[in-house]
């Protein structure tokens, strides 16, 4: 059987008399892209904090490829990458010598691997330039490329989008959909964009009040906030309200949105077919991934 890549266990963390983390419990294994969310002051830095030993654990286990990070740090920390806020970059070096100063700080990484690195993060054509002269998205990349280096096996990124353009967005997606699939990456992504998150994760951690409400797979997590919701869309809606439980509501001109039981779906397009009217279609309301964190922590603001 597979093993987590990642494990936490009854995370717990106090400063002072204040319980930041109270019982955080997740896994990450090889492929997954893991988005972390929450509300502002949920506890997700907090949580990346504790994970890489940047801040001690009060009470509760983090496990790195089965190694804990308290008795064992430096195993546990070995084949992890991570870029907490903004890479650490020297704007007057070039990429490639920026690169060059994070491969001394390991054994065994050679010209060829620093090269086949700056080919996975598509900066080729610019590597030898100053970073300086690098745009934003373009430095997330090198920043990515940093902590890659050493071909880890967990990439932990805090914000990583934060402050690009569209481009360099897709850019940044592109890229870590291919560390997870080509180099079987396990990653875990704190971000403010939700949208731009489920695009490409493949899980999702909710956390509130330090608490995690929910860890799933992301279809699962939107389709359990809006089971039973369904558009029907008829040639006469006024017509077929008539016929449709109580709290169905008009969302067009001829789209009914209504809660219903799966089971009592033939039923109901029966009951229309028989009044003449006609059905376009009949579709199940998925929500937005924006829609399911709302609904999961009633909070409107995204760290």
């Amino acid at each position: 059987m597979e093993q987590p890549v990642l494990k936490c266990e009854n995370l717990h963390k106090q400063i002072g008399k204040k319980e930041i983390l109270k019982g955080i419990s997740l896994e990450i294994y090889p492929g997954d892209i893991l988005g972390f969310i929450g509300p502002n002051g949920a506890g997700k830095t907090t949580t990346i904090k504790l994970i890489l030993g940047l801040q001690s654990i009060s009470s509760g286990k983090v496990e790195i490829n089965q190694f804990d990070i308290k008795k064992n740090f430096e195993k546990a920390i070995q084949k992890v990458g991570a870029i907490v806020e903004n890479p650490d970059l020297y704007m007057y070096l070039s990429g490639y010598d920026n690169l060059k100063l994070i491969a001394n700080l390991y054994k065994n990484i050679d010209n060829k691997r620093i090269r086949e690195v700056v080919k996975l993060v598509g900066l080729e054509n610019r590597i030898d330039d100053k970073v300086s002269k690098y745009s934003l998205g373009m430095r997330q990349r090198l920043g990515v490329a940093q902590a890659i280096l050493h071909k880890p096996n967990l990439l932990i990124l805090d914000e990583p989008t934060n402050g690009l353009d569209p481009e360099g967005i897709k850019s940044m997606r592109e890229l870590l959909v291919k560390l997870a699939k080509e180099e079987h990456m396990a990653i875990l992504i704190s971000s403010h964009n939700l949208a731009e998150l489920e695009s490409f994760c493949n899980k999702v951690s909710i956390i509130k009040n330090g608490i995690i409400v929910e860890t799933s797979n992301l279809e699962d997590v939107k389709k359990e906030v809006s089971e039973g919701t369904f558009i029907f869309e008829v040639d006469n809606v006024k017509q077929a309200m008539l016929l449709c439980p109580e709290g169905t509501t008009i969302s067009s001109e001829h789209k009914l949105t209504i809660t219903i039981e799966k089971n009592d779906v033939p039923e109901l397009v029966r009951k229309l077919v028989m009044q003449n009217i006609k059905i376009y279609s009949v579709t199940e309301d998925i929500l937005t991934l924006e829609d399911a964190f709302l609904k999961k922590t009633g909070g409107n603001i995204i760290e």
